[in-house]
């Protein structure tokens, strides 16, 4: 991968920018209650001050006609010399529709800390082309608004990638976890979910240990990107780990599908190991290992190192990727970490 401009950290009193790329509901009634409240965390917790773009909660049905709004939103974010962080709301289903609308000189020549996932894996890919680390992580209106208050473990690592300029070190698997889907209506407002005893995370498959920069983000979304200008070229999974987690309903079948279109790209023959999200459908879970295993094989890649059911995608609480970071999957202890920072 090629050498990638790493943001300055932020500290308490850095102006953040929220932005929504994907989805417009943060402006929606009833949702915005949500909004507020992840607000406030931001700034109580982590001493931040906070401003929504001008777009940003115009609402789900302005916004989704209005693609080029919500790029402009990006645009003016990143190119604020007094903005130092922009968050994505949420993710969603169309932020490639931003292509068109999108000055990769603009991030190159503004580099700060941009945080999301999911949908945002897109927004991600667009930093990536500018030159730019960014973070695959919380999003405004899941982990800032979650009901019964930030999770410690999210908040630790959250830290750890972009508030300290120092290796963001062993990632040890949360306590505990959730997937639970609750209402977004103020009925269920900040209503806690039910959250279940953490566990280990397993290995696949590989040997020894391997060492590698951070590329990945939502496995459909990668999909979505082939052939745009914001994938990447081969040269960018060279001797890579790449990070993979789905989202809602996503069948095994169409894992494999993705998993063997990267593989037809060459991916497979490139990387150096895989990290895998907790899976939202659990039902999906041990489905979702056979499939890595026989899509792998089917690229001669048994011997690539494969550890699962890292806590990133979409599970709660959720670990903060820095791209381009160095990550290293212990095979013999069956261990993650991330060996270098995320920011200066």
């Amino acid at each position: 991968m090629k050498d990638l401009i790493k943001p300055v950290h932020l500290k308490a009193g850095d102006l953040v920018a929220t932005v929504s790329p994907s989805s417009g509901v943060a402006g929606d009634p009833g949702v915005r209650l949500r909004y507020d409240l992840a607000v406030r965390r931001l700034q109580e917790v982590f001493g931040l001050r906070v401003k929504a773009m001008l777009h940003c909660l115009d609402g789900s049905d302005y916004l989704y006609h209005h693609p080029e709004a919500r790029a402009a939103d990006l645009m003016e974010a990143f190119a604020d010399p007094e903005v130092k962080g922009v968050f994505s709301c949420l993710g969603g289903e169309d932020t490639m529709r931003l292509l068109p609308f999108i000055d990769y000189q603009v991030i190159h020549d503004h580099p700060k800390v941009f945080l999301g996932y999911s949908d945002t894996t897109a927004n991600h890919f667009m930093c990536l082309k500018a030159g730019l680390t960014s973070f695959y992580g919380p999003s405004v209106l899941v982990d800032f608004a979650e009901g019964g208050g930030l999770r410690p473990y999210m908040v630790e690592y959250l830290r750890r990638a972009i508030f300290s300029d120092q290796a963001i070190g062993l990632v040890e698997p949360a306590p505990d976890w959730s997937c639970q889907q609750q209402p977004w209506d103020a009925e269920h407002f900040n209503q806690p979910r039910h959250f279940q005893a953490g566990h280990d995370y397993q290995l696949l498959q590989g040997q020894g240990v391997v060492e590698g920069p951070l590329i990945g983000g939502n496995l459909e979304v990668l999909d979505w990107m082939r052939g745009t200008e914001i994938f990447p070229d081969l040269a960018d999974f060279a001797g890579a780990i790449v990070f993979l987690e789905s989202s809602f309903a996503v069948t095994p079948e169409i894992v494999r599908y993705a998993l063997r279109c990267l593989g037809l790209l060459g991916v497979w023959d490139q990387v150096a190991g895989i990290i895998v999200g907790k899976p939202l459908e659990q039902g999906y879970a041990e489905a979702y290992k056979t499939e890595y295993l026989q899509t792998l094989a089917e690229f001669g890649r048994s011997d690539l190192p494969i550890l699962y059911d890292l806590n990133f995608g979409h599970c709660d609480p959720r670990i903060t990727i820095p791209y381009g970071a160095i990550g290293q999957i212990d095979c013999e202890t069956q261990n993650f970490a991330i060996l270098s920072a995320g920011c200066v």
